[in-house]
């Protein structure tokens, strides 16, 4: 893959090898270079880590899962987990920690998982799960081109069992690359479904896709689903079934030109791993960088949308190719931005600790990286700014994503070992 470091091949990851078996997913992995770490005051400048005021760490929960991606909850009241695998599977996790033996959906047959970065990526039930059964799925399809889907099933009436015939599509979105598929899915405070979706891949966005208004890749995507049917998409490389709605408060709704209604914000590269701040609503995503620096990315609960988060024109806070970019401020810089140069390389985007067992934690965005282990916590400092942690206590290669429970506990996934782990602090 061009630009990435392949984890299979690379003695500088030999480590991870030891993890994983070949064939899982290289999501992110890019290679090592750069200046030092730091958290950004969305300017672009960055301000020193502090020490750490709280310890991580990890304790195991669930095993015996085959290349788990995401691991999600289904609301309040219902303390299971829901853990994607990569190939096509989605698998219940008990309150026990035990993964129930028949999976709740099985659609292998329609995911197309042949390259480490595609396959089933995300999941997002309903706000109103508990009544309706649907729950929504991101993944890359089998047939005709390379397309990224994004799905809507039911549950039957059997709480532990998925129907895989209830499949009904919402969109599709080509994809000219393997890389850089994103595939989070979550449900806002307001009510609907917002997409990340990575710029299409290969190396340092060729076709300027991320800033190209005119195609939803490497935008976030934000649509009604219970509101339609709507129009089918109306900009290039996306098939919109109409079973959902744009919302009017979208900023590009009737722009000029193919420009995409459905677009919520722009300028990112690969948005692995977001999510939703369950008390604030504030919105962060961890965005995989090109070859020198990683971030996260905010969006202040209430915010209009628009947001234009730099890529290509800047990988964290540096320029990259400011070719026919506008101003520097006519952009959104990072919370949070590091360097490659520890050996670290691909940001895993993760939660706001919300839940009651680990009071120390709350209120801290928890993040960590793919090919140290590294974890960080970030945290306003009451200034406007961020204040940074660095822990380097639960170094192991390879987690892929973080989740929480409905209670707000949360949760890591390792992919290669197919362990589930609850993440603890104190």
């Amino acid at each position: 893959m061009t630009n990435h470091v392949d984890p299979i091949r690379s003695v500088r990851y030999a480590a991870v090898t030891a993890l994983i078996a070949v064939g899982v997913l290289s999501i992110l992995v890019t290679s090592c270079s750069g200046s030092s770490s730091g958290s950004s005051n969305g300017g672009g400048s960055t301000t020193p880590l502090v020490t750490p005021t709280v310890d991580l760490s990890l304790t195991q929960f669930a095993t015996g899962l085959n290349g788990p991606v995401g691991v999600y909850n289904a609301g309040s009241g219902d303390d299971r987990l829901f853990v994607i695998e990569r190939t096509g599977v989605i698998r219940i996790v008990q309150a026990t920690g035990a993964v129930v033996a028949t999976p709740f959906l099985d659609i292998s047959g329609r995911v197309d998982a042949s390259d480490g970065e595609e396959g089933l990526l995300g999941l997002s039930f309903h706000p109103n799960y508990a009544t309706n059964g649907f729950f929504y799925v991101n993944y890359t399809n089998t047939t005709g081109s390379r397309r990224t889907r994004l799905a809507r099933f039911q549950v039957t009436a059997d709480p532990n069992i998925a129907d895989p015939d209830s499949e009904l599509i919402l969109l599709t979105v080509d994809q000219p690359f393997s890389n850089h598929n994103a595939g989070d899915l979550h449900f806002g405070p307001d009510g609907w479904l917002y997409m990340p979706l990575g710029d299409g891949g290969s190396g340092g966005d060729p076709g300027n896709r991320a800033q190209n208004r005119g195609l939803l890749l490497g935008k976030v995507v934000r649509i009604d689903v219970d509101a339609g049917p709507g129009s089918a998409a109306d900009c290039v490389g996306t098939d919109g079934s109409g079973n959902y709605s744009i919302p009017a408060s979208n900023p590009f709704v009737d722009g000029p030109g193919n420009t995409c209604d459905e677009i919520w914000a722009l300028g990112l590269r690969n948005p692995w791993r977001s999510s939703f701040d369950r008390l604030t609503g504030d919105f962060y995503m961890g965005d995989v960088g090109q070859g020198s620096q990683e971030e996260v990315d905010f969006q202040l609960a209430g915010s209009s949308g628009g947001e234009n988060y730099g890529w290509r024109c800047f990988e964290g806070n540096e320029p990259f190719n400011t070719n026919g970019c506008g101003p520097r401020s006519a952009f959104t810089f990072p919370i949070f931005a590091y360097s490659h140069a520890n050996g670290d390389c691909s940001v895993i985007g993760g939660y706001v600790y919300r839940g009651s067992l680990f009071p120390a934690l709350s209120g801290r965005y928890l993040l960590t990286d793919f090919c140290t282990g590294n974890f960080w916590d970030v945290i306003p400092d009451g200034t406007g700014g961020w204040q940074t942690a660095q822990h380097t206590n639960l170094i192991a290669f390879g987690y892929v994503s973080f989740g929480e429970d409905a209670n707000g506990e949360l949760y890591v996934v390792h992919q290669g070992s197919g362990t589930l782990f609850r993440l603890e602090g104190m």
